[in-house]
């Protein structure tokens, strides 16, 4: 039961085990990196000086491909609403499960711990419905989000 949280926090709350909070997705990652890159590539003219790169590099021919990758990268990475939202990955087959069975998350079914569904997002998603389990939604949500706001993402960690 998800009863004493916030919107945004509700929101955060993937249904595998995962915190959208702690996403580099969600955390702006991706779209912050393609920023920097097109700040620098724009300050010292590589956009504008491809062709002439190219005699040089025969790589820069296709620059514009770049682009289009870099504006597809922000287009499908930039921004995600979360889990509950609709958010990651548009064909889930974990949130179509839990939600067929009225679960917030897969905690709350009694095949957490052998759902191959659970298993492919990694061991950090199985801990942390173990985490869910044994703390709850709400006290979980809340120590992740305070995890995220010091600057943790789960890009951070090896996996």
């Amino acid at each position: 039961m998800v009863s004493g949280l916030g919107e945004s926090l509700r929101d955060s709350i993937g249904r595998c085990g995962l915190y959208c909070g702690a996403c580099g997705i969600r955390q702006g990652k991706i779209k912050q990196a393609v920023e920097n890159l097109r700040k620098v590539t724009s300050a010292y003219g590589f956009d504008k000086a491809a062709p002439e790169l190219a005699k040089w590099e025969p790589a820069f021919q296709h620059y514009k491909e770049y682009e289009d990758v870099m504006n597809g990268w922000v287009k499908m990475f930039g921004t995600c609403p979360g889990c509950m939202k609709g958010g990651g990955d548009p064909g889930c087959a974990v949130r179509t499960c839990s939600t067929q069975k009225g679960f917030v998350t897969c905690a709350e079914c009694s095949e957490m711990g052998t759902c191959d569904k659970v298993k492919q997002y990694g061991p950090r998603a199985v801990e942390g419905l173990h985490k869910i389990k044994a703390l709850g939604v709400d006290k979980w949500a809340k120590e992740m989000q305070k995890k995220a706001d010091a600057g943790y993402s789960y890009l951070d960690e090896k996996t």
